[in-house]
């Protein structure tokens, strides 16, 4: 990990399908902005995705064959990179290309050995816990009361509580 990639705080929000993971998260990175944090997120996806129009430019660029595409702007920019048959990026991999920040948060990676926040709802295809069988999982955001976990538990609407939380365990990063 580069030096920049090491002093971000990096936390996961990790969960089954329909636990509320985006939610969270979008209501997370709203609130730590308000904070005063530089925010910025990976969403991970299992399946195919676009981000960009079949009659744009960079999508018939894409189709043209080139590999990389950087869409650019005084706004925004976005930078599409067609896999070609090569592995799915690390994480790590990924965090390089970021812009410095205070604080990332990862939607999905649940495998991915980082600090994560677990989300679960009553109505989540699986209610299965990941806490427990995943050491790296920090507290729980539930719809439902949860007992016996051994981690903090914060209901799922409690977004200052949560807030505050991540970054009471921000500073005490190294």
């Amino acid at each position: 990990m580069t030096q920049t990639v090491s002093r971000m705080a990096v936390l996961g929000i990790a969960g089954w399908k329909n636990s509320g993971k985006t939610t969270l998260t979008e209501r997370l990175i709203a609130e730590m902005t308000r904070r005063g944090l530089r925010v910025a997120s990976v969403k991970h996806a299992h399946h195919s995705f676009d981000v960009d129009h079949p009659a744009t430019d960079s999508a018939r660029h894409r189709a043209a064959g080139a590999r990389d595409v950087a869409i650019v702007s005084n706004l925004r920019m976005a930078h599409i990179r067609e896999l070609q048959g090569e592995a799915e990026p690390t994480l790590d991999e990924i965090l390089i290309h970021f812009a410095p920040c205070d604080l990332v948060l990862v939607e999905g990676y649940k495998s991915v050995p980082i600090p994560k926040i677990e989300v679960r709802r009553l109505e989540s295809k699986s209610r299965e816990p990941l806490a427990g069988a995943d050491a790296h999982v920090i507290a729980i955001a539930a719809d439902h009361p949860v007992v016996g976990a051994g981690l903090p538990v914060f209901a799922l609407d409690d977004i200052a509580a949560m807030a505050d939380f991540i970054g009471a365990w921000m500073s005490k990063r190294p």
